[in-house]
């Protein structure tokens, strides 16, 4: 038996070849647009003749940086289907000097792409590579932002209750919305922010007046009273209030019976957002903004989380996400990941979300799906009864499109 088995290894191709059969990192490209200032996308060249697509978002000139000065050393003629060492490479390389920032977009972006290279080169889709499918597809909820062809954050304000109605009935999971943002200390500034605007950035609020928590409760409320228990509710809080004020706002949602309020106060403590955990009712969703498994571990060691919000694009690509969605389950809790920023994102979440069985649904802005995404992607998002379906193409499934990149307001640069 064991001279058979000797035959079979010494027959079989050594690991070295079968690495160069996926082919090396040749060339590493990134993507700014001008149209969408914060996004930026990196793509990996390979020997092996693939293309990956990666993405991330806020600071895109910073992150490039990174990618070209730093990362491009470490990626340049290595194996392209290592991920795994090359994510390691790089993560001890930047966590050197403090990883959790430009240079932790920066792997995110490369470690997607290089996932889509690899899903390209063995002809699977990425969700096969991580494991399988759990779900054939996954359902969506809509963030409410004014996108595209859709003005939901101005529906959301002047009449939540049709808003809900409306997403109820194309099949979406349920909305979110942030009412309070408003109320907190404000930044004047000039430039683009996120799509949720500069009311969702800025200094933490200490006090919300009963009067102000009322009048964001009504925003609730009047969608509750329309669509009843039919449809699920969401609160993304942005961080903008200290422990005390997210306490008085939780214990004020309490009776909407929301999915789940989103970071409600900073994140950055898991004592804090265990209080939260303990002193309300409201699940608690932790947080897009903790970067790698290792802050996600003091959380879920804190009991501070009851569903585990995850940013592809930030915490460490698909590679970290995953390991987080697995950290997730072992503490019999749900996964869900977070996109309000780019096309990219949304791809690797769906394979992530169909892979992973503990994900409750994934997030989308439907004026994003039916606007600029379809501009820049060759194969667009599509959304069928409120559902991502499963994909069927090797890799992510899309490429940024010929037309896109050939516009005068796109900038590419290379490294080789």
């Amino acid at each position: 038996m064991w001279a058979a088995v000797n035959e079979r290894l010494l027959a079989a191709p050594a690991v070295s070849e079968r690495a160069r059969d996926l082919g090396t990192v040749e060339a590493i490209e990134t993507v700014r647009w001008k149209a969408q200032p914060n996004l930026l996308w990196a793509r990996i060249h390979t020997s092996a003749g693939a293309i990956g697509l990666g993405e991330t978002y806020y600071i895109p000139q910073a992150v490039e940086h990174v990618i070209h000065d730093l990362a491009a050393d470490l990626l340049l003629g290595q194996p392209a289907g290592a991920i795994s060492s090359q994510w390691t490479a790089l993560f001890s390389c930047t966590n050197f000097f403090g990883f959790a920032g430009a240079e932790m977009r920066a792997l995110s972006a490369l470690d997607v792409a290089l996932w889509d290279a690899l899903g390209q080169v063995t002809g699977v889709p990425v969700y096969q590579l991580l494991g399988g499918a759990n779900r054939q597809s996954v359902q969506a909820y809509n963030t409410c932002v004014n996108a595209g062809p859709n003005r939901d954050w101005d529906h959301a304000v002047d009449d939540p209750g049709d808003l809900a109605a409306e997403l109820r009935d194309l099949g979406y999971l349920g909305m979110k919305v942030w009412p309070w943002d408003k109320f907190a200390p404000q930044l004047v500034a000039r430039g683009s922010t996120g799509p949720a605007g500069w009311s969702s950035m800025g200094p933490v609020g200490s006090y919300l007046s009963f009067g102000d928590l009322a009048s964001g409760l009504s925003m609730l409320e009047r969608a509750r009273d329309r669509i009843g228990s039919s449809f699920e509710l969401l609160v993304e809080g942005h961080s903008r209030w200290d422990v005390n004020m997210a306490i008085r706002i939780c214990r004020a949602l309490e009776p909407i019976n929301v999915l789940w309020v989103e970071d409600i106060c900073q994140p950055d403590s898991a004592e804090d957002l265990a209080r939260l955990v303990r002193e309300t009712r409201v699940p608690q969703a932790v947080s897009e903004r903790l970067i790698s498994r290792f802050a996600f571990r003091e959380v879920l060691r804190h009991q501070a989380a009851h569903v585990v919000l995850v940013d592809v694009a930030w915490t460490g690509g698909l590679s970290e996400a995953k390991r987080v969605a697995d950290l997730a389950s072992t503490y019999h809790l749900s996964f869900a990941p977070h996109d309000c920023t780019g096309p990219v994102t949304a791809l690797a979440n769906l394979h992530l979300a169909i892979a992973q069985p503990n994900c409750i649904g994934v997030e989308v802005v439907r004026g994003f799906v039916d606007g600029y995404y379809r501009q820049v992607l060759d194969t667009p998002l599509h959304l069928d009864n409120g559902r991502l379906a499963i994909p069927d193409k090797p890799g992510l499934g899309a490429a940024l499109s010929a037309d896109f990149l050939a516009q005068d307001d796109v900038e590419v640069r290379l490294s080789k």
